[in-house]
């Protein structure tokens, strides 16, 4: 239940850490506001929405980087309720090996099957 719900918490993290970085300006923004393009009256103030967008993004980073190792580490650590081997490598050691005391019968062949044969 709870690799769900961090799950959906993680998803909801990479969304919001998109749509941050998509609202942020770039770095060649800042030359047109040199020549009075810049908006100082903006919501977040003049260099206010730098700082501010600068800490959200990075908090929201920082929570998606620790739901993406809570979600690793669950990943690595589950059990299953049957107690199954989870990779196909630990499996291949309980396949039943034939022991070598039971005699194999070879299949025979009669004349009828012999005579069948074109030469």
């Amino acid at each position: 239940m709870s690799f769900q719900i961090i799950l959906i918490i993680h998803v909801l993290l990479a969304l919001g850490l998109i749509a941050l970085i998509l609202m942020q300006h770039g770095k060649g923004a800042d030359a047109g506001a040199a020549f009075g393009a810049g908006a100082s009256g903006s919501v977040f103030g003049a260099r206010g929405a730098n700082s501010f967008m600068y800490k959200l993004t990075a908090s929201v980073a920082f929570a998606f980087f620790v739901t993406s190792l809570t979600l690793a580490y669950l990943a690595t650590n589950e059990t299953s309720a049957d107690n199954e081997p989870a990779s196909i490598m630990e499996s291949a050691g309980s396949v039943p090996i034939i022991p070598s005391d039971v005699p194999m019968i070879a299949p025979t062949t009669s004349e009828s099957d012999i005579s069948d044969i074109p030469e």
